[in-house]
């Protein structure tokens, strides 16, 4: 465990990079309004880890339970599957090809969503994804292409195939001169964090949220800031062999990191979204990586409390676990499990 605070001078350094990146958007009621509509778009529950607290020895610890969003298994349901509804709100959905890549979730939603309204999804995977993912994106009518042997390998072939076959590039990351797809797509996230606002019965004095390219991190950071202020402590955690936010926040600009392959599969993205590191560095107090163990750790412990995940879904209750950071007997703390069991 390794932990960067977010200094003065980390913050104006990474955001004086970024002048040409918007923030991300705080306007939940846009999406909440149009997940209306669905009939699998209920409410998921934020759970008490009492026993859980008694242990570590802190007030409370709540986490948001997102294994069953939509039925899809995933926060990420809120995410492409909503851009994709805006799309045909406009009438430009039916009959679009979306491309994009995917570590997991992204492409179920892509595909979920192209198939509520009549488009076809083309889901880049690079080698790291197991051939049962495949499948799984394969049956519900997605198109799989194998590209690459990482992450950034598969991104990079599906913006390439995406402007050679004239069809619409639907990241979850963003960069100079692909933004606005992403901002909406981060703003479908906000329906898992006004939920929470709503249900949790105090404040929490800290947040804990893993990170990938940091969309998920972002958007939850940003609803927090606006609805509880300055009070939360907001953690990001990302696992070690892959800190795309923390190397960039070191580095006060925009960087690549470099890592082995991770078992954190969803978070195992080696390059930040602008957008999110640009949200983070305004909102994000500390960033913090986990090893390969205490990712482990966390999904091990998210099963013995009946809310079975991965090392990725669970890597911010891992971070809760190793975590020092001004925790004691009044601490309130939030934590999302971002995805269910493989």
């Amino acid at each position: 465990m390794h932990v960067v605070h977010n200094s003065p001078a980390l913050r104006d350094a990474v955001l004086a990079n970024l002048t040409d990146i918007p923030f991300p958007s705080t306007m939940a009621e846009r999406p909440a309004r149009l997940l209306e509509r669905c009939p699998v778009a209920r409410q998921t529950p934020l759970v008490p880890l009492t026993d859980l607290a008694r242990e570590i020895g802190v007030a409370a610890i709540h986490a948001k339970d997102e294994r069953g969003r939509m039925d899809l298994g995933s926060f990420k349901a809120l995410g492409a599957a909503y851009v994709i509804a805006c799309d045909a709100q406009e009438g430009r959905a039916a009959g679009t090809a979306y491309y994009t890549a995917s570590a997991g979730n992204h492409g179920l939603s892509v595909a979920a969503g192209a198939k509520a309204f009549g488009a076809h999804a083309v889901i880049f995977l690079a080698k790291t994804v197991p051939p049962a993912f495949a499948q799984r994106l394969e049956a519900m009518g997605a198109e799989v292409r194998w590209r690459g042997a990482i992450y950034e390998d598969s991104m990079e072939a599906a913006a390439r195939e995406a402007a050679a076959d004239g069809a619409v590039l639907l990241s979850d990351s963003s960069w100079p001169g692909y933004l606005d797809r992403p901002h909406r797509l981060m703003e479908g996230y906000l329906v898992l964090m006004q939920e929470a606002a709503a249900q949790i019965p105090v404040p929490p004095t800290h947040i804990f949220l893993q990170a990938g390219v940091g969309g998920l991190a972002c958007a939850a950071a940003a609803y927090a800031r606006t609805v509880w202020g300055d009070a939360p402590r907001i953690i990001v955690v990302e696992p070690e062999a892959a800190p795309a936010l923390q190397a960039s926040m070191q580095a006060g600009r925009p960087v690549v990191s470099v890592g082995p392959p991770s078992a954190m599969g969803r978070l195992d993205c080696k390059e930040p979204s602008l957008i999110a590191l640009n949200g983070l560095a305004r909102d994000a107090n500390d960033f913090m990586t986990i090893s390969e163990e205490e990712g482990q750790v966390g999904a091990e412990k998210a099963g013995d409390i009946g809310l079975p995940s991965t090392p990725s879904g669970a890597a911010g209750l891992a971070g809760l676990l190793v975590a020092d950071l001004d925790l004691g007997p009044t601490s309130r703390v939030l934590v999302i499990l971002s995805e269910g069991p493989e």
